[in-house]
C-alpha cells in the first residue's frame, strides 16, 4: 500500500510540474517566410490569390495524390472555400476560406483543420514590389495552442515545422512563376 501512494504521489507531482510549466510556456506561434519571384508584382498577386493554384506549389497538396478536393464559391473572391479529405494523417481533413483581399497587396485567408486535430489559424501571403519586375512573396501562419496543450510547444518547433514546408512551396511557386 505504501509503495501505490508513494507511486502515486510520484505520477501527481509529475502532472504538477507539467502543468505548472504550462503556465509559463508561450501558447501562440507565428511562421513566415519570403522568396524573391522574377514577376511583376501583380502577375504573382493574381496567380497566388486564386487559391486552386495552391494545387500547383503547396507541398500539403501534394503530399495525397489520392485527397478528395472541394471548391466552393468563385476562386480568388472573399468567402471562397477550398476543401481537402485525405486518409494520410501528414494531410488530414480542412478546408481554407478567403477572409479578405487587399488587391494587389495581400489575400488573408482562415484554415480550419478537422483531422487530425481540431483547429483554426489566420494564414496569409503578402506581394510587394522588390523591383519594377520582381517581387517579394511573404507567406505567414499563426496559431494558438490553448492551456495545458501548449506544453507540447517545447518540444516542437513550429517555425522549423511548418517553414520548411513553406520554403518548399514558395521555391515551387516560383519556379511555376518564371518559367
Amino acid at each position: 500500500m505504501k509503495i501505490l501512494k508513494k507511486i502515486l504521489l510520484v505520477i501527481a507531482s509529475l502532472i504538477g510540474i507539467i502543468l505548472l510549466t504550462a503556465l509559463f510556456v508561450k501558447s501562440d506561434y507565428a511562421v513566415e517566410r519570403q522568396i524573391v519571384i522574377n514577376k511583376p508584382k501583380q502577375a504573382v498577386f493574381d496567380y497566388v490569390k486564386m487559391l486552386k493554384n495552391q494545387n500547383n506549389y503547396s507541398k500539403w497538396a501534394t503530399m495525397d495524390p489520392n485527397m478528395k478536393k472541394e471548391f466552393k464559391g468563385t476562386d480568388g473572391t472573399v468567402g471562397f472555400v477550398s476543401a481537402w479529405d485525405s486518409n494520410s494523417k501528414d494531410v488530414g481533413k480542412g478546408e481554407q476560406e478567403i477572409k479578405k483581399i487587399d488587391e494587389g497587396n495581400r489575400i488573408d485567408t482562415e484554415i480550419r483543420f478537422i483531422k487530425p486535430f481540431e483547429s483554426t489559424s489566420p494564414s496569409y501571403m503578402i506581394t510587394e514590389s522588390a523591383t519594377e519586375n520582381s517581387t517579394t512573396v511573404k507567406w505567414g501562419f499563426s496559431g494558438h495552442m490553448p492551456y495545458p496543450m501548449n506544453i507540447m510547444l517545447l518540444a516542437m518547433d513550429m517555425d522549423k515545422m511548418i517553414g520548411e514546408d513553406f520554403n518548399t512551396g514558395l521555391k515551387t511557386l516560383k519556379v511555376i512563376l518564371e518559367k
